[in-house]
């Protein structure tokens, strides 16, 4: 009896051991994880090669958290706009439609109005207008402008030309950078990526319609001019250009 006894003994040891190093190991990995994940964020977004030294912020209304229709209402209205009056975007219209494409929706947990697999968000939102170039930061719902220059024209013709780009009051840029969800997800991430700017386009598409504003998503560009356009680095890959305005009536 003595023999059985202490041999399962010996086992249960083990295999606890076993359990509790997977525990360690499991541990190690997610910390080491971690602290990739926030040394490629860090390095892809590089605040000096984007942002001038001497930068003009710009704190955003509050965003209205309730509307005057329903979700279904809203689906049911929306549609691609490419014809806009020349009627200028107010503060509170740019705040609406930004806190949509990637507003924090819980301070506690930095969760947005987007999914974003593992939490990592890739997408960098910029606004061009006539008065100027501007970063969207979520974390303190601001613009931050990057030059005072209208490059709506040059959108355009980054944009094989449409009209649509150059004659909206504000062109929404969608860029993602890939790494920083591929770092977790490798190869596949790419396509999660790609999912989440979906997600986010939807979102301004719908927030344009529920303010009575027309907006279509925009595909067809040169990445590089977008890039030098909007002078960013490399690891920012543009994925939508969406003008928004008033529809011309």
């Amino acid at each position: 009896v003595f023999f059985p006894v202490m041999a399962f003994f010996i086992l249960f040891l083990l295999s606890s051991c076993q359990s509790l190093e997977n525990i360690k190991s499991y541990f190690y990995y997610k910390i080491k994880e971690k602290l990739k994940t926030e040394e490629t964020w860090n390095k892809s977004l590089d605040i000096e090669q984007i942002y001038p030294k001497e930068r003009e912020e710009i704190v955003l209304p509050q965003p209205k958290l309730k509307g005057d229709a329903s979700l279904e209402e809203i689906l049911g209205r929306r549609r691609s706009v490419r014809e806009f009056s020349s009627k200028e975007l107010d503060l509170e219209e740019i705040s609406q439609l930004l806190w949509a494409a990637q507003g924090i929706t819980q301070k506690a947990t930095g969760f947005r109005t987007a999914p974003s697999a593992g939490a990592l968000y890739p997408i960098e939102i910029f606004l061009a207008k006539k008065d100027g170039v501007f970063h969207y930061v979520p974390e303190e719902h601001k613009i931050v402008r990057l030059a005072s220059t209208d490059i709506r024209e040059s959108l355009s013709r980054a944009c094989l030309f449409q009209s649509s780009v150059s004659d909206a009051p504000v062109d929404i840029v969608i860029t993602a950078i890939y790494e920083r969800t591929t770092i977790k997800y490798g190869e596949r991430g790419i396509r999660y990526v790609h999912l989440e700017a979906g997600h986010v386009c939807q979102n301004i598409l719908l927030q344009a319609t529920a303010l009575g504003l027309g907006a279509v998503p925009v595909g067809a560009f040169d990445d590089n001019e977008i890039r030098k356009i909007i002078k960013l680095p490399e690891e920012f890959a543009p994925l939508y250009v969406v003008p928004v305005g008033y529809p011309e009536e």
